[in-house]
């Protein structure tokens, strides 16, 4: 039995799991967004999020800490830089695994892992939207400015208006 061990061991030796979670994560880091197996994706999640927890931390400590686990100047450029900024006040879950389904040569489940504040479509939703564009009976869209121009053009004059002051 498997109780209290953590570590998904992948089919692979230690030192080759080590080299796969230290690659998986500067592609994660490199990219935002890797797709993979959903047991390396978990695994991945397990080794990557303490990392990213110490980047938030920018000491020499931290930074040769986390290059012991990554090996890769670039990595730790853009680990300590842009992705310690988004992730600044966030507790802890900085990662979000989505399944696709099954691969077609071995049926294995796949799934995509991503950094949470990195993700462009949620923020996209945050956004205000644009005003509905009007449509004319021929189906081409107008922008809303025309649409209120042409409005304005064609609102009638209220008799006040046209009415010449009268003497009491």
């Amino acid at each position: 039995m498997r109780h209290g061990n953590k570590v998904n061991k992948l089919g692979r030796t230690a030192s080759h799991r080590r080299a796969l979670m230290a690659n998986l994560t500067i592609s994660l880091i490199a990219h935002k967004r890797i797709t993979t197996t959903l047991a390396k994706a978990k695994a991945l999640r397990v080794y990557a999020e303490p990392l990213i927890t110490k980047s938030k931390e920018n000491t020499l400590h931290s930074r040769r800490t986390v290059f012991s686990y990554l090996r890769d100047k670039e990595s730790i450029k853009e680990l300590f830089g842009t992705i310690a900024d988004k992730v600044a006040n966030r507790p802890g879950g900085y990662t979000r695994i989505l399944k696709l389904g099954n691969r077609i040569g071995d049926n294995a489940e796949m799934a995509m892992i991503e950094l949470v504040d990195f993700n462009e479509y949620t923020d996209k939703i945050g956004k205000k939207k644009e005003a509905p564009k009007a449509k004319t009976r021929r189906g081409k869209a107008k922008t809303t400015k025309a649409v209120e121009a042409k409005v304005e053009e064609k609102a009638p004059e209220t008799p006040a208006e046209n009415a010449e002051p009268t003497e009491e």
